[in-house]
């Protein structure tokens, strides 16, 4: 075979690259997102997409930790490799350096379709898929409790509302300032009217909620237990912010997978070294396979540690949304 046959069977190929600032240029609305990620949940319960078992690395001293996903979309054909990489020292904000990178292939053509920053696709992602649990176990919440004023708590508000429109109180708990402003101004970016409330103590707030969200950091000082639960709560762990009494004491569990809860809930098992068994995945709650809850007065806990092919769907999305707008820059790899 000749090097002119090679060239014809091996085409040249660029790929559209998306770094962070770029990606904040995309418009989104929380509606498409949500209906993005359900779709992907759904493709996966149908057999038609894969998500294996993501590996992770972490030395001794745990000063930092690495993981490797691959999945495949089939309700986009689209193929990613994600990878996520936070080092991040005695738990300082100050010194925490977090990367995440998320590359796309088209399953139909076999061409490369983006590389990009994985960071938006993650915090838009995770609190949809918060949203869509919380829709699924709290359909008549009113009160909603978010754990924390990072990047995923600045992002949670919009979501739940969008799922839940009745909810009527959000209350947000945090110790930062400029945290509790970057909530408050991300909620008004889609909801004007709406306003946040500002818990000054945890236990007291809890108490009140239908839904409670923890989304903090690492180095969270506090956490809401089991005992400050109102009868019927949903508890959706995502970060920090729920202590692990609450998934051994809950009545009905919930998660994304059981299988990744086994890689990344390792802080969560009890005195016996082991995590309780989990009762439904959201992917079969989302298709009707198994409930969300068995009755109102359970205290349900969620744990959310994302799926792959939630950001490849997503991912997708945004690059063909940001091709659109002439963002980002072709660049020959192969």
């Amino acid at each position: 075979m000749n090097a002119m046959t090679l060239e014809v069977l091996n085409p040249p190929a660029s790929i559209l690259v998306l770094g962070k600032q770029l990606l904040n240029d995309i418009d989104y609305r929380p509606a498409d997102v949500l209906a993005s990620v359900e779709g992907s949940y759904r493709a996966l319960a149908n057999g038609v997409s894969d998500n294996p078992r993501k590996l992770m690395s972490q030395p001794p001293e745990k000063h930092s930790v690495a993981y490797s996903m691959l999945g495949r979309d089939g309700g986009r054909q689209t193929v990613g490799f994600k990878t996520s990489y936070k080092y991040d020292p005695q738990h300082s904000r100050d010194l925490q350096k977090y990367y995440t990178t998320l590359l796309l292939f088209d399953d139909n053509t076999g061409m490369p379709v983006a590389l990009m920053d994985g960071s938006l696709v993650g915090s838009l992602r995770t609190p949809a898929v918060s949203a869509l649990i919380a829709r699924a176990a709290a359909p008549q919440a009113r009160t909603a409790l978010i754990v924390g004023t990072g990047t995923q708590g600045r992002m949670a508000a919009p979501f739940l509302l969008c799922a839940l429109p009745g909810i009527e109180r959000v209350i947000v708990h945090g110790h930062y300032d400029e945290g509790i402003v970057a909530v408050r101004e991300n909620l008004k970016r889609f909801y004007p009217e709406r306003e946040i409330e500002v818990s000054a103590d945890l236990a007291a707030s809890a108490a009140q909620a239908d839904i409670v969200l923890g989304v903090a950091g690492a180095g969270a000082a506090e956490s809401v237990q089991h005992a400050s639960l109102k009868r019927g709560a949903l508890a959706i762990l995502v970060g920090y912010g729920v202590h692990a009494d609450v998934l051994h004491g809950a009545d009905y569990r919930i998660a994304t997978s059981a299988q990744q809860m086994q890689v990344t809930g390792t802080d969560l098992v009890g005195a016996d070294g082991k995590l309780p068994a989990i009762d439904a995945e959201l992917p079969d709650i989302l298709l009707g396979r198994k409930p969300a809850r068995l009755d109102d007065g359970q205290t349900v806990f969620a744990y959310n540690s994302g799926m792959v092919v939630t950001d490849i769907a997503l991912g997708r999305t945004l690059a063909e949304s940001a091709r659109a707008k002439g963002l980002g820059q072709e660049v020959s790899l192969w």
